[in-house]
């Protein structure tokens, strides 16, 4: 049998966003229903928020930025060189993609070439969002908050 290539599976990278900084962005058309990051690491490392605010200020900002919250811990790859693009899927309001109960991405509808990929992560966590999110045209208000 022969291997697949690298690229097989692959339909997003990370790119420059028009939400926030860097996002993922479609290489690709990506049908309705696909995992979209077929391949990559689900293993996460949880480590209590107690532990991540005694940290440097900049490592403390790795958690903050790309942790996942579930009570008083944060779920990271295990190890932070390993953010693979997953992890810069940007927040909307109306998202393309959601998360399975395994934190598997999927496509809601048909994602285009060149489209960014998002998620509503008022979907992750039961609390506040740490940021305010940016209101899209014909988006519902949301209630989140800075974080202080």
């Amino acid at each position: 049998m022969k291997p697949k290539p690298p690229h097989d599976g692959v339909y997003a990278r990370i790119g420059p966003s028009r939400i926030h900084g860097v996002g993922v962005l479609a290489i690709r058309d990506i049908p309705a229903g696909t995992l979209v990051f077929h391949g990559e690491s689900e293993r996460v490392a949880w480590v209590s928020r107690a532990a991540v605010r005694r940290l440097p200020t900049a490592i403390r900002a790795l958690y903050e930025d790309f942790g996942m919250v579930s009570g008083d811990h944060l779920g990271v790859p295990k190890t932070l060189n390993m953010l693979s693009v997953g992890w810069y899927v940007n927040h909307a309001d109306q998202p393309n993609v959601e998360a399975d109960d395994d934190g598997r991405f999927r496509a809601l509808r048909r994602i285009r070439k060149g489209e960014e990929l998002t998620a509503d992560y008022r979907t992750f966590v039961d609390e506040p969002l740490p940021f305010r999110p940016k209101r899209t045209r014909g988006a519902p208000k949301t209630t989140g908050r800075l974080r202080s």
